[in-house]
């Protein structure tokens, strides 16, 4: 294999991280816009199916729903630019940035869950389960596809 195959294949995004990333930004959309715009609302009623996550949570807390909202209309900024400009270390960074946050943001979430059903409790998991595991996919390399010369047919 060419220098120059091992060069362009190792730097080649795949469509599983591009539907990774996709993911990650209609995520982000809904919810940073939802958080941002309408914290009052956001707090009150998300997710709106399977009860109630946040408000059962503590008291509503305008800067902490909007700064929430920020950062994920950030995220989803940042995702918008690696889906028009797909580079290998671009997906590499926002899977980095969206698996450190599914760690920690499922971690806290799964030492708090007194205050929710059994059946909330578990649809929140497997949604920050989900949310990790767009991060996840967006780290995995893909297969790189060596080149047969035609000396070697």
């Amino acid at each position: 294999m060419s220098t120059s195959a091992t060069a362009t294949s190792s730097t080649r995004t795949t469509t599983h991280q591009y539907a990774a990333l996709a993911g990650t930004v209609i995520l982000s959309a809904v919810l940073g816009v939802w958080a941002y715009f309408l914290p009052q609302a956001f707090f009150d009623h998300f997710p709106i199916v399977l009860g109630e996550w946040v408000s059962t949570d503590g008291p509503f807390n305008e800067h902490l729903v909007r700064d929430h909202g920020a950062m994920y209309l950030a995220l989803g900024a940042a995702g918008v630019y690696g889906l028009v400009r797909p580079s290998l270390p671009v997906y590499r960074v926002l899977g980095i940035v969206w698996s450190v946050f599914g760690v920690l943001h499922f971690a806290y979430h799964v030492g708090h869950l007194d205050h929710l059903g059994q059946l909330e409790a578990t649809a929140q998991l497997i949604a920050l389960v989900v949310a990790l595991g767009l991060g996840i996919v967006m780290l995995i390399p893909g297969r790189q596809r060596q080149r047969v010369s035609s000396r070697q047919r």
